[in-house]
């Protein structure tokens, strides 16, 4: 939510895999071919906008490592997009897929805009010229994209659209997270956020704590957030902060209710990016704060689920005491410097590419409808995704203790494991 700044993503999340890979012993073939994308595209997609005029919006995709099966991963629309956070976000799919043993490798894409002024028309406008500079070098069985960041299921059927009329035929597994009754999944909307939750329960469990003896802090209300605070409320929890991002004042706040918020009254005065209107807010009796103040809430539970470099080396220390838990809805939301803080203050992480992984999971599900063009229920969809995601943060808590690893470090040892693996068994290196 922050300006990034001079902070490079890709570089911390290399550091991160530099550091398992010593640990591990990984030789230095399989080190140079992991801590590298396998390929990248880089591309304009020129618009008519509705005023008539031309802009050209700059374009991305990277494909990680396929040596799991195709490359999955989303695609963001964000007016500070470079390819930096690609780079990082595509090698953070790899280990999340993994991490969950699902057969997918990891892929990113992106464009540089903002979708909040552009109008529907302009964002199709944007959408189809993706797919046209990509449609080569994608496909249901070599890339699939996804939502991430400010996309969603319209522009999933356009990308889809676009990418059919191109090739001819009916390929729904080429796209995941598209709208139900066009190849969508029940379930895939609240899978990001109900996974973060799946993997908390666990960890709460471990810690002796049951949620309803627990309170919590999010940064961001988008998709994640706000179903993450569902299933956290159905579970006894209770949500003291959240904060959000204004466009209109392109700044952030906080919104804090010392007796927990109400989930639906703050949904009915939030925009479809997440923006919860402050001075509603305000009315409705919640304290409008500073942006980061989500951090230094008197609670149990830290649940960053907005972008990454959030939890840094200058604000780590103004996590409270109460704290016990950070569950890591974002990619890459705590940095290097701010872990290891975490880690010397015992305060049990649930690391984001194994907390955030129920959205690539339930893609993955999605795809698995698609091409068997057969479609499971509501209930059949997140049971299996509780089942994987549990059985998931088990594999790496097992591990950590085991080998008596931070959660974050066990979840590497294991996702890094089985990509050099399947490097080895193709004989890539």
């Amino acid at each position: 939510m922050s300006a990034r700044g001079a902070f490079n993503p890709f570089e911390m999340a290399r550091a991160q895999f530099d550091r398992i890979a010593e640990l591990i012993g990984l030789d230095e073939a399989a080190r140079e071919l992991l801590r590298n994308p396998m390929r990248e595209y880089h591309f304009n997609i020129p618009v008519r906008m509705d005023d008539g005029k031309v802009k050209v919006f700059r374009g991305f995709r990277v494909q990680h490592n396929d040596a799991r099966g195709p490359g999955k991963g989303g695609i963001r629309f964000h007016p500070q997009e470079t390819i930096d956070t690609v780079r990082a976000l595509s090698m953070w799919m790899t280990w999340k897929c993994a991490v969950v043993d699902i057969p997918l490798g990891g892929s990113k894409g992106g464009v540089v805009c903002d979708p909040h002024h552009l109008s529907a028309r302009e964002q199709e406008a944007i959408c189809r010229g993706w797919i046209r500079q990509i449609a080569r070098n994608i496909g249901p069985v070599q890339d699939v994209p996804a939502p991430d960041v400010m996309t969603n299921p319209q522009h999933m059927l356009w990308m889809l659209d676009e990418y059919e009329t191109l090739l001819g035929g009916h390929f729904p597994g080429q796209i995941t997270g598209k709208p139900v009754g066009m190849g969508g999944s029940l379930g895939r909307t609240q899978a990001t956020g109900y996974g973060v939750i799946y993997t908390l329960r666990e960890a709460l469990n471990e810690l002796g704590l049951s949620p309803g003896e627990t309170t919590a802090s999010f940064q961001g209300f988008g998709n994640v957030a706000q179903y993450a605070i569902a299933l956290y409320h159905e579970l006894g929890g209770r949500t003291l902060c959240v904060s959000c991002w204004d466009h209109r004042d392109q700044t952030s706040y906080s919104f804090r209710k010392p007796g927990g918020i109400d989930l639906e009254e703050l949904r009915s005065i939030t925009d479809r990016f997440g923006g919860i209107d402050k001075d509603k807010a305000e009315k409705l009796g919640y304290e409008r704060l500073p942006g980061d103040a989500w951090l230094e809430q008197d609670v149990s539970v830290l649940i960053p689920a907005a972008l990454e470099h959030q939890i840094h080396a200058e604000n780590v220390h103004r996590i409270r005491p109460s704290v016990k838990v950070v569950a890591e809805g974002a990619n890459g939301p705590t940095t290097p410097e701010a872990d290891q803080v975490l880690v010397e203050r015992r305060i049990f992480q649930v690391p984001d590419f194994l907390a955030n992984a129920g959205g690539v999971t339930c893609s993955y599900f999605e795809q698995v409808q698609c091409n068997t063009n057969y479609y499971w229920d509501q209930d059949e969809v997140l049971d299996k995704l509780d089942r994987k995601m549990t059985a998931a943060y088990h594999a790496v808590s097992d591990l950590a203790r085991e080998r008596k690893l931070p959660m974050r470090d066990a979840a590497y040892f294991v996702a890094v494991n089985r990509v050099a693996a399947a490097c080895r068994a193709r004989g890539w290196i």
